[in-house]
């Protein structure tokens, strides 16, 4: 979701990160040359989103971190850390960065048979098989970016996104508290049956 923000760091600047999270991990060290990518979160003021990838394993090994100078918070696919987080550091919601955060929750949060992703082009779907070009249209033209389309009494921000879930395509309507709390309504199934790769997270 944060491909193309994302900074990589090498050399020294890749082993900071190494030697901040190995001893938080369970499983063994990710090794000198793992691919060390960050980037800022503005809605945990002076905390930064670390992925370190180990390529050299096969499937590649993945850890997520949210990390602030020695603080690390591992992050496990529920969204238990993030609540925390939320609470902790305390979470910054604004109308500027709710819908980032949306993608941040969605992208590391996955339910018991897998995740919603986000989907504001044609080409955030990770095809299998492209579509024809006519049929590539067609849902290219059902896809909107993310989008903010109210502000409740309360703060809670309604959000209409694109989801692909497994190999269907949907709506829906998001709701994210002052809080951080997040939640769907209003699915609406547009597509389904895609030649798409199954996600795995």
């Amino acid at each position: 979701m944060f491909e193309k923000a994302f900074q990589k760091h090498e050399g020294e600047a890749a082993k900071a990160y190494l030697d901040l999270i190995n001893p938080k991990l369970d499983r063994g060290p990710y090794p000198e040359g793992s691919q060390v990518l960050s980037f800022d979160l503005s809605f945990y003021e002076g905390y930064e989103l670390v992925e370190i990838t180990d390529h050299n394993v096969q499937p590649p090994q993945r850890n997520v971190a949210i990390i602030k100078k020695d603080e690390v918070h591992l992050l496990d696919w529920t969204n238990a850390p993030i609540y925390k987080l939320n609470e902790s550091i305390p979470v910054q919601i604004t109308k500027d960065n709710v819908g980032e955060f949306v993608k941040f929750f969605f992208a590391y949060v996955a339910g018991r048979h897998g995740r919603f992703l986000i989907c504001e082009s044609v080409d955030d779907i990770n095809w299998k098989d492209e579509p024809a070009p006519a049929a590539r249209k067609a849902i290219a033209q059902m896809i909107k970016p993310v989008t903010v389309t109210a502000r409740q009494e309360d703060g809670t921000f309604d959000l209409r996104a694109n989801m692909m879930f497994k190999d269907s395509l949907f709506e829906s309507a998001v709701h994210v508290t002052p809080a951080g709390l997040v939640s769907l309504s209003d699915e609406e199934l547009l597509v389904e049956n895609m030649p798409v790769v199954e996600d795995r997270y």
